[in-house]
C-alpha cells in the first residue's frame, strides 16, 4: 500500500509540475503551444476556460483512444481532470507574472518546457498510464501504421490550425514549444537517468484488482 501512495503522490506531483510548465509558456506573451492554441481557441468561443476545454476535450480523446483499442490507467484520467483543474487555478489566482519583453519571453516559455518535461518524469514515472493526447497518438500510429513522430506532427498541426481560426494566440512561441518540448524531454530524462519505455504501466482494471484484493484481504 505504501508504494501505491509513493506512486500516487508522485502522479499528483507531475500533472502539477505539468500545468505550472503550461502556464509558464502562457505567461511567456509569445503564443500558446499547439495545444493550448485550439483550448484558448475553443474557449473563447464557446466561453469556457482554457482548463475546462482541456478537461473536455481529454474526455473526448480519451474516448477515441479506448475506441481505438487503447487500455486507459488512473494516470490517463487524472491527466485528463487535474491538469485543467490546476491550470485554472493558477491563472485564477494570477501566481505566474506576464513577461515583459521578447528575451524575458523566450526565457519563460524555455523554463515553462523544461517544468512540463519534469511533469512528464514524474507522471510518466509513477507507472498509472500515459496521457490522453499521448495515448491518441500512439492509437493513430498503430491505426495508420505512420511514424510515431508524424502522427504526433498531424495531431498538433491540425489542432493548432483549428485554434488559430478559432482565435487562439499563434506566435514564435508556439514554434519554440513544438519544436523544443521533445529537445527539453530529452535533456531532462538524461539528466535523472529515465527510460520512459521500462515503465509498465497499470490499467484502471489492473489498479482495481489490486484494491478489491487487497480490501479481500482485510476483509
Amino acid at each position: 500500500m505504501y508504494h501505491y501512495i509513493k506512486r500516487f503522490i508522485k502522479l499528483l506531483m507531475g500533472l502539477f509540475l505539468y500545468a505550472l510548465g503550461i502556464v509558464f509558456s502562457m505567461k511567456a506573451n509569445l503564443g500558446f503551444a499547439p495545444w493550448e492554441v485550439f483550448h484558448y481557441g475553443l474557449g473563447k468561443t464557446i466561453g469556457l476556460t482554457i482548463g475546462i476545454v482541456s478537461i473536455i476535450i481529454g474526455l473526448i480523446i480519451c474516448l477515441c483512444a479506448v475506441w481505438m483499442g487503447e487500455k486507459l490507467g488512473l494516470g490517463t484520467v487524472l491527466n485528463m481532470i487535474l491538469i485543467g483543474v490546476f491550470m485554472d487555478l493558477l491563472l485564477m489566482f494570477s501566481l505566474i507574472p506576464e513577461a515583459n519583453g521578447v528575451f524575458m519571453g523566450i526565457i519563460m516559455m524555455v523554463t515553462g518546457l523544461f517544468i512540463i518535461s519534469f511533469g512528464s518524469f514524474f507522471y510518466i514515472g509513477s507507472g498509472f498510464g500515459a496521457g490522453p493526447r499521448d495515448s491518441l497518438m500512439v492509437a493513430l500510429q498503430r491505426k495508420t501504421g505512420l511514424p510515431v513522430g508524424l502522427c504526433r506532427g498531424i495531431l498538433e498541426g491540425t489542432v493548432v490550425l483549428i485554434g488559430w481560426l478559432l482565435g487562439g494566440p499563434v506566435g514564435i512561441g508556439t514554434v519554440i514549444a513544438a519544436f523544443g518540448i521533445g529537445f527539453c524531454i530529452q535533456i531532462v530524462f538524461a539528466i535523472m537517468k529515465f527510460d520512459a519505455t521500462s515503465i509498465k504501466h497499470e490499467t484502471l482494471n489492473a489498479t482495481r484488482k489490486y484494491f478489491m484484493d487487497l480490501y479481500a484481504k482485510n476483509e
